[in-house]
C-alpha cells in the first residue's frame, strides 16, 4: 500500500490547532492531529447538504447559497450541479491554505468549482458573515467543524448556540433553509433549531451516499 506524504500544513486562525494535508496515490485527507475531518474519498453526507436543501428551494427564484466550509468541495459541487443557472453561491472559508489546496494541489477533486460564475469565495469567518447579513440568503449550508459538537475549534460553537441560530434564522429569507452537517445525531440541537423558530428535520445520511459509510446526520430547518 502507497505511504501517505504530508503536503502541507496550515494553522487554524484564533486557534492552537493546525491542519494537515495528506496525500495517497489519488487520495486526500485533511486531518487535525490523529483525526481525519475529511477524505475525498467520502462525500456522500457533504452532497447531501446540498441537494437536500435544494428540494426544499425548488420553488426560490435566483435562490441565493451560503456554504460555511470549502472543505474538500463536495457540497460546492453537489449545490452547483442541483441549483439553476440564476443561483448565486458565497463558500465562507476561514483558512485561506484550504482554498489554495483547492487551486493547488486537490484541482483534479474539485473540478473547476471555483472557477464556476455563479461562485464565490469568502475569505473569513462564516459566523461574522452570517451575523452581519440580514435576509441575505434561501439557504445557509454549514459543514464546520464537526457539526454542533464542535472539534477543530472553540468559537465554532457559536454557530451552534441560540444566539447563533437565531442570527442565522436572521439572516434568511422567509421560507429560507439553514442545513448543518454533524458526525453524529444531537437531541439537543434539534430542540434548540425548534426553539428559534425552525420547522426541523433531522435526516440520517452515510458518508459514502448509498455506498453506505460511516452514518452523519444533517438537519434541515425551514425558516
Amino acid at each position: 500500500m502507497l505511504p501517505w506524504i504530508q503536503l502541507d500544513s496550515a494553522a487554524i486562525p484564533g486557534e492552537s490547532g493546525e491542519l494537515r494535508l495528506k496525500q495517497r496515490g489519488n487520495e486526500f485527507s485533511i486531518m487535525l492531529g490523529s483525526n481525519e475531518l475529511m477524505n475525498s474519498r467520502l462525500s456522500g453526507s457533504e452532497e447531501a447538504l446540498a441537494t437536500l436543501s435544494h428540494e426544499k428551494l425548488k420553488r426560490h427564484e435566483r435562490p441565493r447559497l451560503l456554504i460555511g466550509g470549502l472543505g474538500m468541495g463536495f457540497t460546492l459541487r453537489a449545490a452547483l450541479s442541483a441549483f439553476p443557472k440564476d443561483a448565486s453561491i458565497v463558500v465562507a472559508e476561514l483558512v485561506p491554505s484550504v482554498v489554495q489546496w483547492a487551486r493547488g494541489p486537490m484541482a483534479d477533486v474539485f473540478q473547476g468549482c471555483l472557477d464556476d460564475p455563479r461562485t464565490a469565495i469568502h475569505e473569513g469567518d462564516v459566523f461574522e458573515l452570517v451575523r452581519r447579513s440580514k435576509m441575505q440568503f434561501d439557504a445557509i449550508l454549514l459543514d464546520v467543524d464537526n457539526g454542533p459538537d464542535g472539534l477543530t475549534r472553540s468559537s465554532n460553537d457559536r454557530l451552534y448556540d441560540f444566539a447563533g441560530l437565531r442570527a442565522a434564522r436572521d439572516a434568511l429569507r422567509p421560507g429560507g433553509v439553514l442545513a448543518v452537517w454533524s458526525s453524529g445525531p444531537d437531541a439537543g440541537f434539534t430542540r434548540r433549531l425548534r426553539d428559534c423558530g425552525f420547522a426541523v428535520e433531522a435526516i440520517n445520511t452515510r458518508a459514502n451516499g448509498k455506498r453506505g459509510g460511516a452514518r452523519h446526520v444533517i438537519w434541515l430547518a425551514v425558516k
